[in-house]
């Protein structure tokens, strides 16, 4: 089961399969953990979470867990220093980054999971989500928006929005995706109309739009959702399409 939580898709059980997958458990590092959601998660089954951002505002927000620890990484951060806090080379059992690996500078970023996952068996995965399924009336309104919304998207975001097929994972299979197939999650999740624009204003686009004037949930389009929704105190089921990536060193 993956649960989303306030706009991100997060593997909740996952003992039956990537949560498992490394021969330890002894620590585990979430990368671009904004609020501390998949840290929180691994908390339950390593006994050692490392979350890190740049962000040292999301940080101060995270979930607080016992066997969860948070660290600022600023951009300035060197590698050798970030792996000095994450214990050194070859230390680290797995590695999750949630709808954030689009981001990264990838071969640096590659680079230093190669440096710290433990081997042999250090498993890295990583996963996202670019849709959504409802009801036809409003997947179109939705779907309208998206297209709205491309002349203003980051064009690392593509990545995304391509599911993550071209995204190079230069790592071993362990049997959950593989490079240019990523596997398919589509996962059913309770919803409120807020949650619904709550995930729209998320988009990075919306964001650069309102820094050139334009105002991509205009009160227009909020109301256009409203109705395709059937109001704004209904809770709807929505299922979300994910998909994952999960290898080792």
């Amino acid at each position: 089961m993956i649960t989303w939580w306030e706009g991100q898709l997060i593997p909740r059980n996952g003992y039956q399969c990537w949560q498992l997958l490394p021969p330890q458990h002894s620590l585990a590092w979430d990368v671009g953990t904004s609020n501390g959601q998949a840290a929180f998660s691994l908390g339950e089954h390593y006994e050692q979470v490392i979350g890190s951002d740049i962000s040292e505002s999301q940080l101060k927000h995270a979930l607080q867990h016992p066997r969860v620890r948070y660290i600022h990484t600023p951009v300035s951060m060197s590698d050798d220093e970030l792996v000095a806090l994450l214990g050194g080379e070859n230390s680290v059992d797995l590695v999750t980054v949630a709808e954030a690996v689009h981001w990264f500078d990838l071969p640096k970023f590659y680079s230093l999971v190669k440096r710290v996952l433990r081997k042999p068996g250090g498993v890295i995965a990583v996963w996202g989500y670019n849709a959504s399924v409802t009801r036809p009336t409003l997947d179109g309104v939705v779907k309208r928006f998206y297209e709205t919304a491309k002349p203003f998207q980051d064009r690392k975001t593509q990545y995304l929005w391509e599911g993550y097929r071209t995204l190079p994972f230069p790592f071993q299979s362990v049997g959950l995706g593989s490079e240019g197939e990523p596997l398919p999650l589509e996962i059913p999740k309770e919803m409120s109309f807020e949650g619904i624009l709550r995930m729209l204003r998320s988009s990075s686009a919306v964001t650069a739009a309102k820094g050139q004037g334009v105002d991509l949930l205009s009160k227009e389009v909020i109301e256009e959702l409203e109705t395709a929704w059937g109001g704004a105190d209904l809770v709807r089921t929505v299922t979300c399409k994910a998909f994952m990536l999960a290898r080792k060193v």
